[in-house]
Order: structure tokens, then sequence, then C-alpha cells
């Protein structure tokens, strides 16, 4: 299919790109390396052989969440955020930003935010997960109380916020002890972000701004497989969640989740993703340089859905979401 639109793809900046070292083997830093620092050669060729029309661009992570001095984290998500804007002006027609941002601090992660939007036209933010603040052994996620100007502010702007991963501090995943290959993308990841999303939904973010709607990548990090127990649990009790959210998850979910394809190649997966929420909230993606551009390319175009179920995930959707 022509056209595509993907949403979660990343590049990285002097200043990040060794946050990327870890996620594979050292036998392909090279090519990776490669891949991450490059926007305006490769990329558009895998682009143009790919289907892909335009490429939403982030950060790579953990990059800004990572830095756990609120000035410095500041100044590498400007940074970033300048060079991304330069580039896109190299090809309008083919790039769009996402705004990184230094959650560290939500006053200045808001003003950021809008500078993004309104100055560097941006079409919303992706964010990699929890924030270190101050220390290194902390991890703030964002329903806590102290982000509700935040959300004020991403909601008012009315694009779309990307909850993207990252792993658990070392300190904090003894579970993965012994078990290093069950980091990332293979379990962490999505076992962080989805606690994470439910975290947002549990707090009462969506009551308070209903409108406002969070996009999650490799088809909703487990959360569409498990809607039903998480709401329906031990039922004989009539025991409802005691969280401040006034609804089950599932309705939230429903209306204020988007997810992509990004990574999670599977059909059976995307049907699951598409009966709990909905064709209109699926999004394609590749994750590259992480996942190849024809990977996702192979397995989406020949897909067995109708071709306007094609069509409205791999470009229709985005096309509306983020105002193309």
């Amino acid at each position: 299919m022509d056209g595509k639109v993907a949403l979660e793809e990343h590049f990285a900046i002097d200043d990040t790109i060794e946050d990327s070292k870890v996620f594979l083997p050292g036998d392909v830093w090279t090519e990776l390396r490669a891949r991450l620092m490059d926007i305006q050669e490769r990329r558009l060729r895998e682009m143009d052989a790919t289907g892909i029309e335009v490429s939403i661009l982030s950060l790579n992570a953990p990059a800004v969440q990572a830095i756990p001095d609120p000035a410095r984290a500041d100044e590498i998500a400007r940074r970033a955020n300048d060079y991304l804007a330069d580039q896109i002006a190299k090809q309008p027609g083919r790039f769009r930003g996402f705004a990184a941002l230094p959650l560290q601090d939500p006053e200045r992660a808001a003003a950021e935010h809008r500078r993004c939007i309104d100055d560097l036209g941006f079409v919303g933010a992706l964010v990699n997960g929890f924030s270190q603040i101050e220390v290194a052994e902390s991890a703030v996620y964002y329903d806590d109380p102290s982000y509700n100007d935040f959300w004020a502010e991403v909601a008012a702007c009315g694009m779309p916020f990307y909850l993207h991963p990252r792993n658990p501090l070392r300190s904090w995943g003894q579970i993965y002890d012994g078990h290093k290959w069950l980091l990332g993308p293979t379990w962490a990841f999505g076992q962080e972000t989805a606690v994470h999303a439910l975290r947002l939904i549990a707090c009462g973010l969506f009551d308070r701004h209903p409108d406002l709607q969070i996009v999650l990548g490799h088809l909703g990090e487990g959360i569409p497989y498990s809607l039903w127990r998480i709401d329906n649990r031990n039922a004989w009790t009539k025991s409802p969640h005691p969280y401040p959210a006034k609804r089950q998850v599932a309705e939230y979910f429903r209306e204020n989740f988007y997810l992509t394809t990004s990574g999670n190649f599977h059909t059976p997966t995307m049907m699951q993703a598409i009966t709990e929420i909905g064709v209109d909230r699926v999004l394609y993606s590749t994750d590259w340089p992480f996942e190849n551009m024809d990977h996702a390319a192979e397995w989406f175009d020949t897909a067995e859905i109708d071709e306007d179920t094609r069509r409205k995930i791999g470009r229709d959707n985005a096309w509306q979401l983020f105002k193309l």
C-alpha cells in the first residue's frame, strides 16, 4: 500500500545516541547507530521503497527522561526539538515531528510543548515513560498531581501524546535478574508502559480531560488482551476498583487511546486490537530503526484484511488524528 503514515520512527542526536546502545547486541551497533543518526538519506529511501509517504519522527529512548537534572533535561529536549524542526523543514512533505519534553519539570515541559506545537509545527509529543528527577534512582509517573497543569496544556492544544516505553530502573527491576533477555521489547517495555497507561486512566485524567488522546505502540502493550479481566476480576464480590476514575478502564481505553502496529507485525494481535477498540483507533507504524520498514510493509500490505481497513490503519486514521 502506498501513502502510508508511520508514527513511531526514531532518530537520535549526539547527546542521546549512546542511550540506544544497550538495546541490541554490540555487533550490530554500527548499523543501528547509522540508522538512528540518518534522516535525509537512507530513511527516505526506505520510506520510498515501502510505501510510507509521511513519517512522524521522535527522539530515541530513554534520552530526556533519563536526565535527572531538570535544567539539563530541558536543554537537551530543546536541542533535539530544534534539530528535528530543521530536518523537517528540508522535507516538509515527508516528515512531521513529536516533541521531546523535560517532564522532570512540569512547567518547563508545558512551555516546551507549547513552543513545539505553536512555533515548530509539531503534531504532538512522544515521551519515553517515567522521568528520573534530581536523583538517578527515582521514577516519577505522570499520574502524579504535580502534572495536572501539564496535562491541561496538552489537552488544550488538541494534539495526541505518545507514551513510549523505557526499561525499569535496574534497582527496581529485580524480577528480571538473571533473565536480561526479558528486558526491552521482549517483555519489560510493554509491562512498564502498560502499568503507566493504567495509572493515567485510574487517576481520573480522562474525567478531567475527556478529549485527551494517548497513543500506545506495539498494538497496545498487551492491554487489549487483558481489558475484560482488568475490569471484571472477582466479579462475584461486586467490588469496584478503589480508584478516582469514574468509569471502567475499558471505557477510557476505547475513547482515549490509539494503538500503533510498531514492532508487532502479527495479524491476530492486530485483529484483537481492532475488536477491542475499533478499526478507527489503530495506526500503522514500523519502529524504525529498531525494526525494519520492509518487514512491517511486507506484513501489513499482505495482511488478510479488507482494503478499507488497510487504508484506515495505513493512512486515514493518522491523517485525521494528526491533522495532516
